[in-house]
């Protein structure tokens, strides 16, 4: 059984922060995922690059790795307590005028990553610009296909971030697993759109075995209307050789602690 999650982290930006990352170490301590995709995975522009960075698998060359990195601080913090994880991360844009914010994958194997700009933008200072961290790992003995993903709004970037993307997978020969924030909400025009793909692609909270929660943002988070009510926005897509166990909310205040202006999502599947 391999075990997925996917957290859009708000990393830095979100009160008592080192709390917050503690309780994020403990839960995947106590699971043990598989694959780990993060969003909204940030560093300091002005920091220091690290002297040292375990296990990161170089997706884009263009920026070095900082001390405050929160993947290479997650990964660091992980491996403090016995736990080993290869990971990559891809550059956004500038985020808040004050971080590098980009999307990350954590793997317990060995990982080969590359990044995919499916945005029109190119330019690191327009937020629109969007990047996929895209790579292959290994799981239950079979390579697999793992997108952490962060796309733009419907109407506002989305089809074409998702053509490009939807293209550059119709070629994958591997099983997939898409995870993370697609701002786009389940039962409207965005998630009707990527179940439509011929990609085929599941959406792991509509074929579960088990399902638990609902919401993965609790009301109104940056990006949002002060008025927007909870919703289901961060998914795993999986294609049709998975079998879904369980896919459940977690980091929403109940099962888990809030860990930031998203809740997590894991998922529990086999290959069939």
């Amino acid at each position: 059984m391999a075990k997925f999650l996917t957290l859009n982290t708000h990393s830095w930006m979100e009160e008592e922060p080192e709390q917050k990352l503690a309780d994020l170490v403990q839960q995947i301590v106590r699971e043990e995922y598989d694959v780990i995709c993060l969003q909204e995975v940030n560093q300091e522009i002005n920091s220091s690059p690290a002297e040292e960075v375990a296990g990161y698998e170089v997706a884009q060359p263009l920026l070095a790795i900082h001390d405050d990195h929160f993947a290479h601080v997650l990964v660091g913090e992980l491996e403090k307590v016995g736990l080993t994880y290869y990971w990559s991360w891809a550059y956004n844009h500038i985020g808040y005028d004050r971080y590098h914010e980009g999307v990350a994958i954590l793997s317990k194997e060995p990982l080969e990553a590359r990044e995919l700009l499916v945005s029109d933008s190119d330019d690191p200072t327009d937020y629109r610009r969007r990047q996929v961290l895209l790579a292959e790992t290994v799981v239950d003995g079979q390579t697999i296909q793992v997108a952490s993903v962060h796309l733009s709004w419907w109407n506002k970037g989305f089809q074409a971030e998702w053509q490009r993307l939807e293209q550059e997978l119709e070629s994958s020969r591997y099983p997939l697993v898409l995870m993370g924030d697609f701002n786009n909400p389940a039962g409207q025009e965005g998630h009707s759109h990527i179940l439509a793909s011929p990609l085929k692609l599941q959406d792991s909270h509509l074929v579960a075995q088990e399902v638990s929660g609902e919401f993965t943002m609790g009301g109104h988070i940056d990006g949002w209307e002060a008025k927007t009510p909870p919703l289901r926005i961060d998914f795993a897509f999986l294609s049709n050789d998975w079998k879904v166990d369980r896919s459940a909310v977690i980091f929403d205040g109940k099962s888990s602690p809030i860990v930031s202006d998203h809740f997590g999502l894991e998922v529990f599947a086999c290959l069939v």
